[in-house]
């Protein structure tokens, strides 16, 4: 069978495979991504939890600056946990300039938002991204844990934005909203001829 392109205003579009565009174009597996939304979202509200619950996180900071602390210590003949020179300047930056202060509680409520945004379904692709860049600090921070799970799951969310929040917020945001390619009710789609190779 040849592959379908699309050409609209001289620029090709390779069409995906049927069972990629069923999965992320479609509403016919909406429901595999409550699954996936509900698991996450509550992993991050729970971490949240023992977080917003710790003086240590949103009031002084502390528990963010060990763990940076940790982070960037180089062992006696060892090696440091995290990999590349340039994040760990940057993470002694934000040491040296007393940035866990304000930057735990970021973290603390950012991990709260981004669950509940995952658990309703609100903003699904854009609390994935967030939640996707969290897990990715953590590991480049030397934080394996489940973050490399996380991650990958975030990225599916991040894949499916269009109808991973089917069946929650997102069926009516993006109704409202729109997409900001867009936006307004006047915009028309162009028409375009369908070839195939």
């Amino acid at each position: 069978m040849p592959i379908r392109t699309i050409v609209d205003h001289g620029h090709i579009t390779i069409e995906d495979p049927p069972f990629v565009h069923a999965l992320f174009n479609t509403t016919t597996f909406a429901w595999i991504f409550v699954f996936i939304r509900g698991w996450l979202g509550w992993q991050w509200v729970e971490a949240s939890m023992h977080k917003i619950g710790d003086p240590k996180w949103v009031a002084t900071g502390e528990a963010l600056k060990g763990y940076w602390t940790k982070a960037v210590t180089i062992p006696a003949g060892g090696k440091s946990v995290i990999a590349f020179d340039w994040y760990r300047s940057f993470i002694q930056f934000m040491l040296d300039t007393g940035s866990y202060t304000w930057f735990a509680k970021l973290v603390a409520y950012g991990e709260l938002l981004i669950g509940i945004g995952l658990i309703i379904g609100a903003f699904v692709g854009i609390a994935a991204f967030f939640g996707a860049f969290m897990n990715l600090n953590f590991i480049m921070a030397g934080s394996a844990s489940s973050n490399g799970l996380l991650f990958a799951l975030a990225v599916i969310l991040i894949l499916a934005w269009k109808v991973a929040g089917y069946y929650g917020v997102d069926f009516y945001l993006l109704r409202i909203l729109g997409v900001p390619w867009k936006m307004g009710p006047s915009r028309r789609p162009q028409p375009v001829s369908v070839a195939a190779d």
